[in-house]
């Protein structure tokens, strides 16, 4: 069976982008929630919990909720910044704290 697409192939042919966005997906289609956390745990030290209090202590929550003004982009440079998080764990954090997730989403 042939495969959707060559990966070779489209590096070869330049387009190096369209390259990690298919690597990328097929990353995170397989990576579970609860993978994120892990790692993410693994890599910062915090659990959600302390995710949230740090959130909290930026001023990116009140009372446990997202503020409304808050971005996704805001987030991810914030993990990005100070945990050397990458986008697709960054994203699993904002899920967790706009409330899309929690701790034990799968």
């Amino acid at each position: 069976m042939q495969p959707l697409f060559d990966l070779f192939s489209i590096t070869r042919n330049g387009n190096f982008s369209l390259f990690l966005s298919l690597l990328i997906y097929n990353l995170i289609k397989k990576m579970s929630f609860q993978g994120y956390l892990k790692t993410i745990k693994e890599k910062t030290g915090l659990g959600p919990e302390q995710l949230k209090t740090k959130a909290d202590e930026k001023g990116f929550t009140e009372a446990g909720k997202l503020k409304a003004t808050v971005k996704a982009g805001e987030i991810v440079n914030w993990l990005k910044e100070e945990y050397n998080l990458g986008h697709g764990h960054s994203m699993a954090v904002y899920a967790l704290l706009k409330g899309i997730k929690d701790e034990n989403s799968k």
